[in-house]
């Protein structure tokens, strides 16, 4: 079984062209939206942590400063997702789905909490993402054709 690329050097070994690359369409350019913006709240979190911890209002020092690089990580693995569904990577549908499931609970867990001003929009983003991501123009482009001869 060969990879896409050996698909494609035999195509173009063969004189045959190459399959053109799939349009983007605009629902997984929206979901890229709505996964950087759910990158950047983690980014925002994860400052607002560290600026905490610094001040010694953090639970312990250590803690602080070991939440700041974990929200700092994850909030740039959310963006890197994001850049897969902008350029309709296959590999990016299932972790952008995990985050909106992920982001719904954290949502909801706020919302209980009466933190309004993160969990309601966090909420609305998880939902929008769901169903941008959910879409059948999105689930084309994110997923194998078994049609497609170099989908390998």
């Amino acid at each position: 079984m060969g990879s896409r690329s050996e698909a494609r050097a035999r195509a173009q070994a063969n004189g045959a062209p190459a399959a053109a690359p799939r349009p983007r369409p605009l629902s997984v350019a929206g979901a890229a939206v709505v996964q950087v913006l759910q990158g950047a709240a983690v980014l925002v979190a994860a400052v607002l942590a560290g600026i905490a911890a610094g001040q010694g209002r953090s639970y312990q020092y250590a803690s602080g400063i070991a939440i700041t690089a974990i929200g700092i990580g994850t909030g740039v693995a959310l963006v890197f997702v994001a850049w897969g569904l902008a350029r309709a990577r296959r590999w990016s549908r299932t972790p952008a789905l995990m985050t909106q499931l992920f982001s719904g609970i954290i949502g909801i867990y706020l919302v209980q909490g009466q933190r309004y001003w993160w969990g309601v929009p966090l909420l609305a983003l998880s939902v929008v993402g769901f169903v941008l991501l959910l879409m059948p123009r999105s689930i084309r482009a994110l997923t194998v054709d078994p049609e497609d001869p170099q989908a390998g």
